[in-house]
């Protein structure tokens, strides 16, 4: 049975037909399995995702899955040093930052099981071996361990990720690590035996490979990537395609060295180089033809020509590489050493910057740079710290964990709410904004929370009850939880639509005192969101600011690319002069903005038209 897939391009708000996508509705699973080899870090994850996009695109269901070889049951109690930032799932899984890419890019919302580790698996087979499952059998990485694998992939590949709740056709599947790894072994000889379980035609295997360029020669080498395939094949793996990751664009003769040296047709070698945008990605995939090979390698019922959905991504890039205007956002946090600590919310605003038409200019400010003991080690860097945050547009304080760089912190905010500038605080940056404001509005001095001090007599911010204090992994307040607006005169709650409520996601142990609240409210500042028992205090907004908004959740676990988080949108806004107008217009973009539009601010240029399925 086949489904039809109605493409409308939309002019000046009126829709004419361009072509029709068959979509078979029974379509078998096909699996796609994205390795990676030289070295990791490569973007596995970004290319897994423009994969995801370019057959989501042809009108295919597409989930992805991504395993990561260590042994801890999941990312909950990584330091953010270790592997970046920790993305929270609608279900409160707490898993690998990749899951992140994988949602914003295909617009999908996954589950903690489609993040699989080590720890998971054996956790898995050892609780079957306890239950007498195994009848007695000694219990083997081979074939316990690997089928163990193969099951769970086969089962969480049919979970509906989509709003329609229809099963997945096609399941991306990312291995973490690179090949040889001796953590990821198990997982690759799963997926050898997978192969021939499921049969050739439902099976597809993408090797990402690095191809350096020393600058002592310039020349490009392609011996890594040779050596990698033969590694890979050397496991029962062959690779269909081979992804070539550079720091500039491939020479024809190296992709031809490559085919030849690994036993591949030169169409088979894919190249992407470093672009300025990761929305460049899918379209470069695109123009290598890998439309046309998934239809013939996975007997896909698609149309292999470019799909008109895939135009949107153009635009966006286009757009992204032309932007004239820009909006500067001091982000103050203590993990800014490495930018992936704060990887969605870097998208997240990235995102909200390309709907209003502006480039974004994301300052990292260390917050131990900001407070005193930094002012008597180091005055150079305390005042280039204090620099940076006093030209920016915008202030955000994101979510943390410890008392290190708090006071720093907690001296940002003090700075954007005496001088009016923008503001977004988010979970433990809501909290210290509270903290903040009792001590230099209430004249509670010694007001803090007691996450720093628990013997405060002040103390606005508290433990959750629920919080059971021993085991750190899997306590806190996390997932999908609902917000109600109490009140109609909140400018966030305009932002979201005016809505009564929403949904976003939590990752805290630590909430805003419900019996404080009427002592702040007195003074401005207004709790204007709480939870739908009315306890727990979840948006924050101060009386006679531009923007000083603070929230419990983390909205930037749900921002799209096309749909921007309302919170940072708002920030955006505020920090570029335009949420008074957004908010006028009853929060709609104006034509500049909008990426249905058929004009660009920056650009003298006229758009073609945009496409959207029915």
């Amino acid at each position: 049975m086949f489904g039809r897939l109605t493409l409308l391009t939309v002019v000046h708000g009126r829709r004419f037909p361009t072509r029709d996508i068959c979509v078979a509705s029974n379509l078998p699973m096909k699996y796609i399995l994205v390795t990676g080899g030289v070295i990791s870090g490569i973007g596995k994850g970004i290319i897994a995702s423009s994969i995801g996009t370019i057959l989501k695109s042809c009108g295919l269901r597409v989930t992805a899955i991504k395993i990561d070889p260590y042994i801890n049951i999941d990312a909950g109690t990584f330091s953010p040093y270790e592997h970046g930032e920790v993305f929270v799932l609608n279900d409160g899984g707490e898993v690998d930052l990749d899951l992140g890419n994988y949602e914003r890019f295909l617009d999908i919302n996954l589950y903690k099981d489609n993040n699989i580790t080590t720890g998971k698996i054996y956790q898995h087979v050892i609780n079957k071996e306890r239950h007498g499952d195994y009848l007695g059998k000694t219990v083997q990485v081979v074939p316990h361990i690997t089928d163990a694998v193969q099951e769970w992939v086969m089962n969480q590949a049919k979970v509906p990720v989509d709003d329609d709740k229809k099963e997945p056709q096609i399941c991306v599947i990312e291995l973490g690590g690179t090949i040889g790894d001796i953590e990821g072994m198990p997982f690759v000889e799963a997926f050898r035996q997978f192969q021939f379980k499921v049969k050739r035609e439902r099976f597809c295997n993408i090797h990402v490979s690095l191809v350096p360029q020393p600058n002592a020669t310039g020349e490009q080498k392609t011996k890594p990537t040779q050596n990698s395939v033969r590694a890979l094949r050397g496991l029962g793996l062959s690779p269909d395609l081979i992804v070539c990751r550079s720091a500039k664009p491939i020479e024809m003769a190296v992709k031809e060295k490559i085919s030849m040296f690994c036993h591949v047709e030169p169409e088979q070698v894919i190249f992407i180089h470093d672009v300025s945008s990761t929305y460049r990605v899918p379209i470069l995939l695109e123009e290598q033809g890998i439309i046309k090979y998934f239809k013939q390698r996975l007997n896909l019922p698609i149309d292999d020509q470019p799909s008109d959905l895939l135009f949107k991504w153009k635009r966006m890039a286009d757009r992204y590489e032309r932007l004239l205007k820009v909006c500067s956002i001091a982000l103050v946090g203590k993990y800014t050493k490495l930018s992936d600590c704060y990887a969605s919310v870097f998208k997240a605003l990235e995102h909200s910057a390309l709907a209003i038409n502006h480039k974004l200019d994301l300052m990292y400010i260390d917050s131990i740079e900001l407070e005193h003991c930094t002012e008597v080690e180091n005055p150079v860097k305390y005042h280039q710290a204090w620099q940076k945050l006093c030209k920016a547009d915008g202030i955000l304080v994101p979510g943390g964990f410890g008392f290190r760089g708090t006071e720093g912190k907690l001296q940002a905010i003090s700075w954007a709410r005496k001088k009016k500038k923008p503001f977004l605080g988010v979970c433990l940056g809501m909290q210290l904004a509270v903290v903040e404001f009792a001590r230099n509005c209430l004249n509670w001095k010694d007001a803090n929370s007691t996450e720093f001090d628990t013997n405060t007599k002040k103390p606005v911010v508290i433990d959750m009850p629920e919080h059971n204090p021993g085991d750190m992994g899997g306590t806190m307040r996390l997932g999908k939880r609902r917000t109600v607006f109490k009140t109609e005169d909140s400018v966030l709650r305009r932002l979201y639509g005016d809505e009564a409520f929403v949904e976003e996601r939590h990752r805290h142990r630590y909430e805003v005192n419900p019996e404080l609240t009427r002592f702040f409210e007195e003074k401005g500042l207004k709790f204007v969101g709480h939870d739908t028992e009315g306890n727990r205090m979840e948006i924050i907004e101060l009386e006679n600011h531009p923007y000083f908004v603070g929230v419990q959740f983390h909205p930037e676990f749900s921002s799209r690319p096309m749909k921007p988080s309302p919170p940072y949108l708002g920030l955006l806004l505020a920090a570029t002069g335009t949420l008074s107008a957004y908010l006028q217009r009853g929060c709609k973009l104006s034509p500049s903005d909008s990426y249905s539009d058929l004009s660009d601010d920056s650009s003298p240029e006229k758009e073609p038209p945009d496409s959207e399925a029915t």
